[in-house]
């Protein structure tokens, strides 16, 4: 039988670039540093890269949310790839880590680069309406134009219904939300490179502005400047590595029709997850009960009860229960969640940072951090295009 195309693909290399508040360095020299970090931890030359992807390549809409196009990126490092990809449509920031996975099994590549790149804190300093999806302009389009209309100049609007759905159909409770932001921020205060790194307690979180009923200041993510960067190989080029290689046991995605201004459901669940979340399964023989920990996507804190239950990791409607007071999510829980701080508290990096944290965590690179013995994570990312891999270590 013809193998999977993931199965013929490991992660040799990732870094990640400063991340800053905003930072002094420009949006290209910040992918320099992490696609060059990436390739040296790999064990690699520059000149070995034939390949490049990124989500969702430069864009004209400000913010900060791509500012960089894999063409200038190839032109600054130097590369020259034999294939090349941006992808702005259907699984979201996964995208570019699937299509360079089949490239890799396809022959088109052997060693491919894939980054994910940010500048949103630089934007927001020069105008903070920048990353509004409002933009500059009198009128929207794309998927904006079914939001924006209606009052949603943020999808923390969108998904603050999200959030309150939950609650009322299943009787969660603020301080089960905020248990995500406490843990997340006791994880940060171990990462040195996150944003965020002071503890907080849930009367701080239950203290905080609300943004969007109900989400609160600590429900969202940190806007930051910064790039994180993979390098995808061949399994057959894994014993000339530097690091172990890391498999990619599993992956599944699904569009949502949020793009399109369709909600599924009754606002308790995201469907397009769950249908990420039931390729993924299928695609391996390993069991949600064998993974070492988790790294959800958490640009609202709302979006990780979501996730786990897509994911099967828990029951529907038992997400808040499991997360309630941290204990069995943190660094020796049960399923250990988010343990470099997720974007709550490390930074939005548009949930590369959480395939960077797996990483870290699979190499056994996590200092005060480590889970112990890790050898299995699962990450998802994503609210409107939905994406999740099992990666694993021998």
């Amino acid at each position: 039988m013809t193998p999977l195309p993931e199965k013929l693909v490991c992660v040799s290399g990732a870094a990640q670039s400063e991340v800053a508040r905003p930072s002094p360095r420009s949006a290209l020299q910040l992918t320099a540093d992490a696609c060059l970090a990436a390739i040296a931890d790999a064990g690699l030359d520059v000149s070995e890269i034939d390949g490049i992807a990124t989500y969702p390549g430069k864009s004209s809409e400000g913010g900060g949310i791509a500012p960089v196009s894999p063409s200038e990126a190839t032109a600054m490092l130097g590369l020259n790839p034999r294939w090349i990809l941006a992808s702005s449509e259907g699984f979201s920031h996964m995208a570019p880590i699937f299509n360079a996975v089949t490239a890799i099994a396809c022959g088109l590549a052997r060693h491919v680069v894939v980054f994910r790149t940010v500048a949103q804190a630089s934007a927001r300093r020069q105008a903070r309406a920048s990353t509004l999806m409002v933009g500059g302009g009198d009128r929207v389009d794309g998927n904006n134009a079914w939001t924006v209309p209606f009052g949603a100049l943020s999808p923390v609007n969108t998904f603050a219904l999200y959030a309150q759905a939950y609650c009322d159909r299943y009787r969660a409770t603020a301080e089960q939300l905020g248990a995500l932001a406490v843990s997340s921020r006791a994880h940060a205060a171990r990462n040195p490179a996150a944003i965020y790194r002071d503890p907080i307690t849930l009367d701080d979180y239950l203290a905080a502005r609300t943004i969007s009923s109900p989400l609160r200041l600590y429900d969202c993510d940190v806007h930051v400047d910064g790039a994180t960067a993979l390098v995808l190989s061949h399994r057959d080029a894994s014993r000339d590595l530097r690091r172990p290689p890391i498999h990619l046991e599993a992956m599944g995605m699904a569009v949502g029709g949020l793009w399109t201004g369709q909600h599924e459901g009754d606002f308790t669940s995201l469907p397009g997850a769950a249908r990420a979340g039931e390729m993924l399964w299928s695609r391996t023989d390993l069991t949600p009960g064998q993974i070492d920990c988790a790294q959800i996507y958490d640009g609202f804190s709302i979006f990780v009860w979501l996730w786990l239950e897509a994911l099967r990791l828990v029951e529907p409607g038992e997400a808040c229960r499991f997360t309630e007071g941290g204990h069995r999510i943190g660094l020796t829980g049960e399923l250990p969640l988010n343990t470099g701080g997720g974007q709550l508290s490390a930074g939005r990096l548009h949930g590369y940072g959480h395939i960077h944290e797996a990483c870290i965590q699979l190499w056994g690179l996590g200092g005060d951090r480590q889970v112990a013995g890790a050898r299995t994570a699962i990450v998802s990312n994503g609210g409107y295009g939905y994406g999740a891999m099992l990666l694993r270590r021998e």
